[in-house]
């Protein structure tokens, strides 16, 4: 899949597209019904199966006190967007010029001028330009537009302020399924306390460069992407009260890991089951304990719900 950030040095050679447009925060099952409904349609016409998004969550700049935190960064959502099987992504910069644009401009410049779109593909809540003028219906009497249901899931619609919610609270089990796989956490590896280390369970300690959205304080059971392979993790967040902690942290212990230099380094961690909520402990013998019970408890949780994962055990 091509990628291209803006449409300032875009060159399009392709005669027509099929064009499907949309934030896709997380690239939950809503979202690939949308892209895959495009990637089929371009198919079946012998066109280009076009995605346009944007660099952050609109309301990032529309209604910054009420923007979200992100499912996904974009380049997880853009992993994503190549295994539906587009032809090509364009990620526009949403910007204060951007946002005052009008949905006659936005479809002449970008989707018919610029990408040569034929066919739009959009979910059923989408609207575009200054004010939100560019409807489905708008789009539908100015090009053919196909409208794509709603996604629902044993009667839950999905969306991706539901799968939010579901991870604010630590319920990643219904994140994942709402999802469709796992949800992601991206971070980079930095020094911490080392205190996982002198308790026999050295951590890696994730920094975001993305406001993603972390799960609730607790432990979870979640596998680890790494440079040096995919191992499973006993994953834990919050302020470790039992030390007297004060800042938030995200931080893994990878099981059956001989420890290898992670600083610097990015580190993708994959959620499947929640195991405890965060607590305090009277003393760091029992939380050695407790981190002991966790890694068995990762163990099972792992082993039952990934019975042929790939992940080293």
């Amino acid at each position: 899949m091509q990628v291209h950030f803006g449409v300032g040095e875009l060159v399009v050679e392709w005669p027509e597209a099929v064009v499907c447009i949309g934030t896709f925060d997380g690239v939950h099952r809503g979202h690939v019904a949308v892209i895959e409904t495009a990637v089929r349609q371009a198919r079946d016409a012998g066109l280009v199966a076009c995605l346009v998004t944007f660099d952050r969550h609109p309301a990032a700049i529309l209604a910054p006190e009420r923007a979200p935190q992100l499912i996904a960064p974009l380049q997880e959502n853009l992993r994503r967007f190549a295994e539906c099987g587009l032809s090509a992504t364009v990620v526009l910069p949403f910007d204060a010029e951007l946002s005052r644009q009008s949905a006659e401009r936005f479809f002449r410049d970008i989707l018919q001028d610029r990408l040569r779109a034929r066919q739009i593909v959009v979910g059923h809540d989408f609207a575009m330009g200054n004010g939100r003028e560019g409807t489905t219906d708008w789009l539908a009497a100015r090009i053919q537009t196909t409208v794509v249901s709603p996604f629902a899931l044993d009667g839950e619609r999905v969306s991706s302020s539901r799968i939010r919610e579901a991870v604010e609270l630590g319920d990643v089990a219904r994140a994942n399924r709402l999802l469709g796989r796992p949800f992601r956490f991206s971070g980079v590896v930095v020094h911490g306390q080392k205190l996982g280390r002198t308790l026999g369970y050295p951590t890696a300690n994730l920094a975001r460069s993305a406001p993603q959205v972390i799960p609730a304080d607790g432990v979870y059971a979640g596998v680890a992407q790494t440079r040096f392979g995919e191992f499973q993790a006993a994953i834990g967040i919050g302020k470790r009260p039992t030390v007297n902690g004060t800042n938030r942290t995200v931080e893994a212990f990878l099981l059956d890991f001989e420890w290898q230099d992670l600083y610097g380094s990015s580190l993708d961690l994959d959620f499947v089951a929640s195991i405890r909520p965060e607590a305090k402990f009277e003393s760091l013998d029992e939380l050695q304990s407790a981190m002991a019970n966790d890694v068995r408890q990762a163990r099972h949780l792992l082993a039952e719900l990934q019975p042929s994962g790939s992940a080293q055990r």
